[in-house]
């Protein structure tokens, strides 16, 4: 799968999707990943990528037509290397939650194209003509969007084959299912006067998987009943 992020700040991008295991994932040329300066399309000799607001306000916003060529040429680019064309998302407050399911949706597609507003936003304009979707990562404003699709390259690239281990590292994870995930425990057996519940020590497989489900499904019913009650929607759909 091929990733590209359209930024002012691609270096900021690459330094943190070069650590770790997406980083060790792009060595190994399981996922691929392109940072791309959006002022190298400014047609001014200031490199200026933003204006002031029609209609007055605070701040500046990003205008339309460096970011408009910027992701001209990288569509060009990756149907160019053989890829499909990119699915163009543009990180924006305005837009909808980012979910697990939309992580597995995305993770379907052959490229995306990640775009970065800053400053107080960006020309409607180029959202208009160039968006298939706009995402947020939650309830809440960044200075821009370069942490939001950090965080979307990395929740989606964790979804791709090779990049993990095993399907099982993310399968059995919060949200995957539905679910918050059960608490987890390693060495040594006491901590602090703190034990690791007999059911793990036991080596019954079934007793354990058995104990895992019942301290998923109460700690998703205590800590987040808006998931828990749509995950009883599901059941109760599918059982009916």
């Amino acid at each position: 799968m091929r990733i590209d992020i359209a930024t002012l700040f691609p270096e900021m991008c690459e330094s943190v999707l070069n650590e770790s295991i997406i980083g060790r994932a792009r060595r190994r040329g399981h996922i691929e990943l392109h940072c791309h300066q959006i002022r190298d399309y400014t047609l001014n000799r200031q490199k200026q990528v933003d204006d002031y607001p029609y209609g007055g306000g605070h701040g500046m916003i990003m205008q339309a037509q460096p970011i408009y060529d910027c992701c001209m040429d990288v569509i060009g680019q990756v149907c160019a290397a053989g890829h499909e064309r990119p699915r163009v998302i543009f990180m924006t407050a305005a837009g909808a939650p980012l979910t697990e399911a939309k992580c597995r949706e995305l993770a379907r597609c052959g490229s995306l194209l990640l775009v970065c507003g800053h400053y107080e936003g960006v020309d409607e304009r180029v959202i208009e003509a160039l968006a298939d979707e706009e995402l947020s990562i939650g309830d809440y404003v960044l200075t821009g969007g370069e942490l939001a699709a950090l965080v979307v390259a990395d929740s989606v690239f964790r979804l791709c084959p090779g990049v993990l281990s095993c399907p099982e590292g993310y399968e059995d994870e919060s949200h995957y299912n539905g679910l918050l995930e059960y608490p987890q425990y390693s060495r040594p057996e006491e901590w602090n006067g703190r034990c690791v519940p007999e059911v793990l020590l036991s080596g019954h497989h079934a007793n354990i998987e058995r104990w895992r489900r019942e301290q998923s499904l109460e700690r998703t019913r205590l800590r987040r009943p808006d998931l828990y009650q749509e995950y009883l929607k599901k059941v109760n759909s599918e059982n009916s």
